[in-house]
């Protein structure tokens, strides 16, 4: 059974020591700062009560304060929110970001609650959370919520404090201090990071076959970008369907058909993929966009992708990475890859307490620059230290960034 916390404690591990890391800054980093957990009571509309499990972990905050990630699934857990929170002050470091990892949520199915309940719920996670403010803790999006979430979020948190701060919560709607860019960061810079690579490894775009597991926000926008680059998307899938076409699909009529059907199913010229089928197709370029842990070493034996783009957290193994690696795939990893709306909050938070709010094209090329610089000093780190992974690089850079921080104000 895959081990998300487990994985990524050891992938920090192995990075601190090929990066001779101080051994007592990496003591420190083997937990979170701060855990928070809480219930929350919660009335529906039917005048019957429940009880939701939620969290709030603080990673570090060597760098500056913790900022993003908060889920609600069904499945959240503890241990999933320190995991997310150590791979978040990865990102954060490795971007060269002045703030730490946090992340949290609540344990709850939003497809199982009124539009009313959901927001009832929302606001008390800010109530029972208590969050001391943009200079400390500042949650952001994630699986399950977006920005009518985050809206609701801040506001709960200006109620009670009885000020306005577009700073303190990220992920609003421009209208709330919130910045332009938001919906497409990830999605787009996943193919920012991808094109990078592929210029360092004199990849050929046009033509490229690519293969994307998940199309909901991310995956959608990213496989947009693939096709208006000149790939040629020949697979998606997504939790209850899946699509197939050797000649290419269009991905605009795919979305549209999916608006109108509900389902990627019976799409004209298609056939049907399961996720196996997706993962081992005769494809150059593969993109999981949805859980962690999806590439095993076993699925990664059938794998025939010259390049792997984490679009989503953590979805490779390390037994499975070793092989890649070996093999001679590319990847490019998540805490790279998927960061563009870590840069993008960073943004939020900048035009939020300067109150000065940037056009769109300026965000966007702010994002492409950051993203790509990142990954070029994490191939650079890598290159430095003779390994084939940009993932370790990327860890090793980050890391030494933290501990620069910690050492600084004598923390250890």
């Amino acid at each position: 059974m895959y081990d998300f916390l487990e994985e990524s404690s050891r992938l920090m591990h192995q990075a601190a020591k090929i990066g001779e890391i101080n051994p007592d800054v990496v003591e420190l980093l083997s937990g979170p700062a701060r855990v928070i957990g809480f219930r929350i009571p919660l009335k529906m509309d039917d005048g019957s009560s429940r009880v939701f499990d939620a969290y709030r972990v603080c990673h570090t905050d060597a760098l500056g304060p913790t900022r993003d990630g908060t889920r609600i699934s069904p499945d959240l857990n503890l241990d999933e929110c320190k995991a997310l929170a150590l791979v978040m002050s990865i990102k954060h470091a490795a971007g060269r970001i002045p703030a730490g990892g946090g992340k949290g949520g609540i344990a709850a199915d939003p497809g199982e609650l009124s539009k009313l309940e959901f927001e009832r719920l929302c606001r008390a996670y800010i109530r029972y959370l208590r969050p001391a403010g943009p200079d400390c803790d500042v949650p952001g999006a994630d699986v399950g919520t977006g920005m009518q979430s985050m809206s609701w979020m801040l506001d709960e948190y200006e109620q009670i404090t009885g000020r306005h701060s577009p700073a303190a919560v990220n992920d609003k709607p421009p209208i709330l201090g919130g910045t332009l860019g938001g919906y497409e960061a990830t999605g787009r810079g996943v193919f920012e990071v991808f094109q990078a690579a592929a210029e360092q490894i004199d990849f050929k775009l046009e033509g490229a076959r690519v293969a994307i597991q998940g199309f909901g926000q991310v995956g959608s926008v990213a496989a947009q970008a693939f096709q208006e680059a000149g790939c040629k998307v020949i697979a998606v899938r997504e939790i209850d369907s899946g699509v197939y076409s050797q000649d290419g699909l269009d991905v605009n009529e795919l979305l549209q058909h999916r608006d109108k059907e509900g389902s990627l199913e019976n799409f004209p010229g298609s056939e049907p993929i399961s996720n196996e089928e997706l993962f081992a197709c005769d494809c150059d370029v593969l993109v999981p966009a949805a859980l962690q842990g999806v590439i095993t070493k076993e699925v990664a034996e059938k794998v025939k992708a010259r390049v792997l783009v984490e679009a989503a957290n953590s979805p490779t193994t390390l037994d499975a990475d070793e092989l890649l690696l070996d093999r001679g795939v590319t990847i490019v990893p998540d805490v790279l890859a998927n960061a563009g709306s870590v840069h993008l909050c960073q943004m939020e938070r900048t035009q939020g307490l300067s109150d000065d709010y940037w056009g769109a094209e300026t965000i966007s090329e702010q994002r492409r620059r950051r993203l790509v610089h990142s990954y070029q000093q994490a191939a650079e780190c890598a290159e430095r230290y003779q390994l084939k992974s940009v993932r370790l690089g990327a860890w090793i850079n980050a890391l030494k960034r933290i501990e620069e921080a910690v050492l600084t104000r004598g923390w250890c």
